[in-house]
């Protein structure tokens, strides 16, 4: 019975962690847009955005996470975050980089890790039929 639990977590633990990515993002900035502007990811990915400027110093501020890096042009940025929370986050220039400069906005989509939630269903459909097989098999 011991090894059925344990071979039930085992299961589980591996399913369950094969499914964060690393997600490495190029992100290009010119007066005054990004591109691109809408990046989506799922939760529990770890993703690394390169910020490249290709005309003056620009930002990037993310919303919600409170990450801010700069690039200069010919000198990237680069940051590393884990997504750990769900919902569309906007990012926005965090260096003032002319008159546009507040209209310079994109956004960051954390979507649920679907296939972390079906994998983890099924493990636990798993265990349970076969704590019932197990069951069964007692009874008789």
């Amino acid at each position: 019975m011991k090894r059925i639990f344990l071979f039930i977590l085992i299961l589980f633990l591996f399913t369950t962690s094969a499914f964060a990515e690393e997600r490495v993002l190029e992100i290009r900035a010119i007066k005054f847009s990004y591109t691109p502007n809408i990046i989506k990811v799922s939760k529990g990915d770890s993703v690394r955005i390169r910020l490249i400027s290709e005309d003056v110093t620009h930002g990037l501020f993310i919303d919600g996470y409170g990450l801010n890096i700069s690039a200069h042009p010919g000198q990237d940025g680069q940051l590393q975050f884990v997504a750990d929370k769900t919902g569309r986050f906007s990012f926005r220039c965090s260096v003032t980089c002319g008159e546009f400069h507040p209209y310079m906005v994109g956004y960051l989509t954390v979507e649920p890790n679907s296939r972390f939630h079906f994998y983890a269903l099924l493990t636990a459909v798993l265990g349970l039929a076969s704590f019932a097989g197990i069951m069964l098999k007692k009874r008789r």
